[in-house]
């Protein structure tokens, strides 16, 4: 019979060979996620239509660039699936696309606030998104034609009205006014029903309306657009965003700044949040971290390569790069907000 002492050393020996015979496979393993990607296609999935402005610029110019910082270089195809304002997509990411690693989404960053504010259809998560980057970080401005107004400051709107062009009531450019009269006590007036951004921006020109809630400050200051500031056709009045943007001048003030109250600065945060996020992308749950980690790691290289930044530079599109780590927190931030705050904001943004 044996003593307890010799079963130990036997167990011991026997558990020492099991684990040694492994090693080949943990090494066979380690090889996976690289070799996955050789032979394979990645999709890049813009979440809206062909005329996606810096949207779809952005992955565009990333995937001419980043099969090689892949290992296994695989193709890189770029398709739009527009729908809800990016809720399509990110319901396919989130439940029908394969979680594999070879799709990947780029969407407008307002659609991150849908399932927080409970907008219909919206079927995903972004908490549990594996956040790739962001090529540009963004900030929002508020801005008025200055040969249709005489209003220079945004407490002088607090006093006069103004008014505004807009698309849609459920976009920045009629969320971001309604959300300052409510909350700061601007005196905006919102005309809406334009057909895209590009035609309020030649509304204000034409002198129908005084100004536009909405700008971002890349594309304000890119483009037929690029003088106004400099030539004074238009005064920006109020950034919208979660910090002061250091290219803007100091005395334009942050909306967060003008709150009155500790949970009207909540509700702006939810609103403007996603604006720190830029132009983000993602891809789904499940996706295994050594493929999610190798696509993170290739996406900050193409960040840096000559080759995109020429790119860029080309189409007169920022550099300002985000990685993944602090898109997920930015993510996390938002959902973290008190019930109370987020009830407030969905009083503010049209759920239709």
């Amino acid at each position: 019979m044996k003593t307890v002492s010799t079963m130990w050393h036997t167990s011991k020996y026997f558990y020492l060979v099991v684990s040694l015979s492994m090693v080949p496979a943990f090494a066979a393993n380690a090889q996976v996620a690289p070799e996955f990607f050789r032979g394979k296609t990645i999709m890049m999935y813009i979440g809206t239509g062909e005329s996606a402005g810096a949207v779809g610029a952005y992955p565009r110019a990333i995937s001419q660039v980043i099969r090689k910082y892949i290992p296994g270089n695989p193709n890189v195809v770029v398709s739009n699936m527009p729908g809800a304002g990016g809720i399509k997509l990110a319901n396919f990411i989130q439940s029908q696309s394969l979680q594999d690693g070879l799709q990947w989404a780029f969407i407008t960053r307002g659609f991150m606030l849908a399932p927080l504010l409970k907008v219909p259809g919206a079927q995903f998560e972004p908490t549990k998104f594996n956040w790739i980057g962001s090529p540009a970080r963004t900030v929002s401005v508020g801005a008025v034609w200055t040969a249709n107004t005489k209003i220079r400051t945004i407490e002088e709107a607090m006093k006069e009205e103004v008014v505004l062009g807009a698309t849609a009531p459920n976009q920045d450019t009629a969320i971001f006014p309604n959300a300052l009269n409510r909350l700061t006590g601007t005196k905006f007036r919102i005309v809406t029903g334009y057909s895209s951004v590009g035609q309020v921006d030649i509304a204000m020109q034409r002198g129908e309306i005084d100004g536009k809630v909405g700008f971002t400050w890349g594309s304000l200051m890119s483009g037929s657009s690029a003088n106004w500031v400099r030539d004074g056709k238009v005064k920006v009045l109020v950034q919208l965003g979660m910090s002061k943007s250091r290219d803007i001048p100091i005395d334009v003030p942050l909306a967060l700044d003008l709150a009155k109250t500790p949970e009207d600065r909540q509700v702006l945060e939810i609103l403007c949040g996603p604006s720190a996020t830029g132009y983000p992308s993602f891809m789904g749950p499940n996706v295994p971290k050594d493929r999610v980690a190798i696509i993170r790691a290739a996406y900050e290289a193409t960040m840096k390569d000559p080759e995109f930044i020429d790119i860029l530079q080309k189409q007169q599109l920022e550099l300002d790069p985000i990685d993944g780590v602090e898109l997920e927190a930015i993510v996390r931030d938002l959902y973290a907000k008190p019930a109370s705050a987020v009830e407030r904001t969905k009083a503010i943004v049209p759920q239709g």
